[in-house]
């Protein structure tokens, strides 16, 4: 399950999709900025993929599935559920990163200053305190 502190154990569906969101901005910045994508964000995809599969087959988040859990202890058990169901989630755990992905340039897009004036100081200092990061939206 997808935990962010330790307090707290359940996740809604916005939470979610705006860590998403989150985790794909470091893509969308390379794309943006450098007009390139590097190996740098694969663990970010790869978690962003993995809430997808996971608010689709563990937490039945997804109104064209409905509230079904394929969460299978071997994959062969998969097959129960039918190729035409596997093969739809796929295609919305494709809908749901693609879309963080594009939220997230947008934002970036949005607050190209902000972007620039974090680069310019990570540059600087390698490491920023999540103090120093909040300074910059004020």
């Amino acid at each position: 399950m997808y935990k962010t502190n330790e307090d707290k154990f359940y996740v809604s569906r916005t939470e979610l999709l705006e860590k998403m969101i989150a985790l794909m901005g470091g893509r969308a910045a390379e794309k943006i900025v450098l007009n390139e994508i590097s190996t740098g964000a694969s663990n970010d995809i790869e978690v962003a993929t993995g809430i997808a599969k996971d608010m689709l087959t563990v937490y039945g988040m997804s109104d064209s599935l409905g509230p079904i859990s394929l969460k299978v202890d071997d994959p062969y058990e998969l097959q129960i559920f039918g190729d035409k169901l596997i093969g739809e989630v796929g295609n919305q755990i494709q809908i749901l990163v693609d879309n963080a992905y594009t939220d997230a340039q947008k934002i970036l897009l949005e607050h190209m200053d902000i972007l620039h004036n974090v680069a310019v100081t990570l540059i600087e200092k390698e490491k920023i305190t999540s103090e120093e990061f909040e300074e910059f939206f004020n």
